[in-house]
């Protein structure tokens, strides 16, 4: 068992830093605040810039994650704890935003699953999964 522990130290010192550097001390960083914008930013650049439908979904899927973890650095509380009362705590955490982000992970899973559906019923009718040659083909039945 130590064996295993000790092969995953190094993973955890590696995730008490990125911790310790997303929050910092005492007080929220804004480290996590601009992951959000740049994963907000590459989601909607791929949903735009691609034709290509499954990079459109992945896009939508990193805007979605941006999203999440928008409300969840919004949750941080430092030196909160969970919203059990006790003796000699002060300070509770929400529950709240952690609630609606799992349930939205859920609800982005079964958008994802419903997405890519759509993607294989269309590259069965069109034979294609690209957006510009789906255009092509309607205008070409529409004549």
């Amino acid at each position: 068992m130590q064996g295993i522990v000790d092969a995953f130290k190094p993973l955890h010192d590696l995730w008490l830093a990125f911790e310790a550097f997303m929050v910092g001390p005492g007080s929220p960083g804004l480290f996590g605040y601009w992951m959000v914008i740049a994963l907000m930013m590459t989601g909607f650049y791929v949903v735009i810039a691609h034709d290509n439908l499954v990079k459109k979904i992945v896009g939508l899927n990193v805007f979605q994650v941006s999203v999440f973890l928008f409300y969840i650095l919004m949750a941080k509380i430092t030196g909160g704890t969970a919203p059990i009362l006790a003796e000699g705590i002060k300070v509770y955490s929400n529950p709240l935003p952690h609630v609606l982000i799992l349930t939205a992970i859920v609800v982005g899973v079964a958008t994802t699953a419903l997405g890519l559906a759509l993607v294989v019923r269309i590259r069965n009718a069109y034979d294609t999964i690209e957006d510009d040659e789906i255009q092509a083909v309607e205008e070409e039945e529409d004549r």
